[in-house]
């Protein structure tokens, strides 16, 4: 079993642990893009040039499934990248959260990037799956590049401003950029009430990762022999993982690894 995933940076990592987890034995590839990166600024013409680029790198290794680990990708790609690959090479997008966060009822806060926060996409979800909830949109300024670079001083500066944007009340935040995730327990400490119950985060990276196996008819094997490679492209050239994915548990997960040859 081989699966793909591609993003512009290391906000893949999330989703790519997820998928050592469940199925260790699986080969894996990230293409990464660190020649256009960062994608978020980009005219959406513009980002869906760069994301069908690194997708094909991606698909000339042949994998089973193509995971797009990026939330802004996914808005305006995935239909492309569905239309270019399909049905050869299963494509799954990465979505926030909103419908199992707003089925616990309480109040939710959706922390996103600046450009998502308030668009018609993200306003869309929670017209859609919010149900009843009390929905507040937390723009996270820098956040998402502060993660990339692993800049804690940036790190910590963009949680405090985007947790003090969050109404006292949240009971669960979404994680509405896949960056985020690998930084989730210093949001839920920053956002975290004395004496409230403990705050709900919402990622994507486990759903994901299960709709990927799904969709290729597998199922997960967290006993399997840990014996899948991993393939690491940057802007289409074979490579290693970034210095600073390795500052995170997730990235420190696929240094065992073995390269592929």
């Amino acid at each position: 079993m081989k699966i793909a995933l591609m993003d512009s940076g290391i906000g893949l990592l999330a989703a790519t642990a997820a998928v050592r987890r469940l199925r260790p034995d699986a080969d894996l590839i990230l293409s990464l893009d660190p020649d256009g990166m960062p994608w978020g600024p980009r005219t959406p013409e513009d980002l869906t040039g760069r994301a069908v680029a690194v997708a094909e790198a991606a698909a000339a290794h042949r994998p089973d499934a193509l995971i797009i680990g990026c939330n802004t990708a996914t808005v305006h790609a995935l239909p492309t990248l569905r239309a270019r690959l399909e049905p050869a090479l299963p494509v799954v997008g990465t979505v926030p959260a909103i419908k199992p966060a707003a089925a616990g009822g309480g109040p939710v806060a959706i922390w996103a990037t600046p450009a998502t926060t308030g668009s018609p996409y993200q306003r869309g979800l929670i017209e859609d799956f919010g149900g009843g909830a009390t929905v507040t949109e937390v723009p996270c300024p820098g956040l998402a590049e502060a993660v990339e670079h692993a800049d804690e001083a940036a790190i910590a500066a963009s949680v405090a401003a985007a947790a003090a944007l969050t109404p006292d009340d949240v009971t669960t935040v979404v994680l509405g950029c896949t960056h985020y995730e690998l930084v989730a327990e210093r949001i839920r400490a920053a956002v975290q009430r004395p004496g409230a119950p403990r705050l709900v985060l919402h990622g994507s990276a486990g759903a994901v990762a299960a709709q990927a196996l799904r969709r290729i008819g597998a199922l997960p094997h967290p006993g399997a022999p840990a014996r899948g490679t991993l393939t690491v492209l940057l802007s289409g050239r074979e490579g290693t993982l970034p210095a600073a994915a390795l500052a995170y548990a997730e990235g420190r997960l696929l240094r065992s690894v073995t390269p592929a040859r």
